[in-house]
């Protein structure tokens, strides 16, 4: 974990919810997908948790939903301010179990963290086939970056206004993958979970009061006891999954 501040290079839309911040600083503590950053607003107690997409040459790519008084706050920065940014948190997904043929599913801001891993796997010489589920069309984000990448890419929307109608479980039923890995919202992962043919590595979302290990307050139970979201997360395979109803 290292803290630093970092310079904004980039805050913009992707859609009228989703914002893409790049941010310039010392990257060197991000060393796997899947980790993320707490960042320090002014005025707010608690630093916002957001999983990095990308890092690459010292810049720092974030995609965010503006939820709340946090992001809304994020989403009206401009060029040239700074963030104290905690960087390096969390462990990352193991890309040692993909096999040839990963897939990867996200679900909406749960879409993020799958770009940067999509792009070491695929320099690893992976078929890499990724499946991105909305709610409607108007939601859809970061489609052409990961066919661009190299990617085979399925998006699903759940009225159907974009690519296969339905959830990411409704299009992975199809597909012959080898491994899985995901991220999004714990519906989805439940569901995931139940649907999945292989073993997989699951990435929680879940809200964080230190981002560090410290509070117990993001605790997710597996077989060995409770593990922190923070600390021995967000990253869990799907064999140590306890699921709570």
């Amino acid at each position: 974990m290292k803290q630093g501040l970092f310079q904004i290079i980039e805050n913009t839309h992707l859609t009228d919810a989703v914002m893409k911040m790049r941010l310039q600083g010392d990257t060197s503590d991000i060393t796997a997908s899947g980790q993320f950053v707490n960042i320090l607003l002014e005025g707010q107690f608690l630093r916002r948790p957001i999983s990095v997409c990308d890092c690459e040459d010292g810049v720092l790519t974030l995609l965010y939903k503006i939820v709340g008084k946090g992001t809304e706050q994020m989403s009206l920065m401009q060029k040239g301010e700074r963030l104290d940014v905690l960087s390096g948190l969390g462990n990352g997904y193991d890309l040692t179990q993909s096999g040839e043929h990963p897939l990867l599913l996200g679900g909406g801001v749960g879409v993020p963290p799958l770009y940067m891993l999509a792009k070491k796997l695929l320099a690893q010489g992976k078929k890499v086939t990724v499946v991105l589920g909305f709610n409607t069309a108007d939601e859809v984000f970061y489609e052409e970056e990961f066919r661009a990448l190299g990617c085979e890419v399925l998006v699903t929307t759940v009225d159907g206004s974009r690519g296969i109608k339905g959830f990411v479980t409704d299009a992975m039923k199809d597909i012959d993958y080898t491994y899985f890995y995901t991220c999004g919202p714990e519906p989805m992962l439940k569901a995931i979970y139940r649907a999945s043919a292989t073993s997989g590595q699951f990435s929680f979302e879940e809200r964080m009061g230190c981002g560090f290990g410290a509070c117990m307050g993001c605790s997710c139970k597996t077989i060995t006891g409770y593990k922190r979201i923070c600390k021995e997360g967000p990253v869990m395979r799907k064999e140590e999954i306890l699921w709570q109803n």
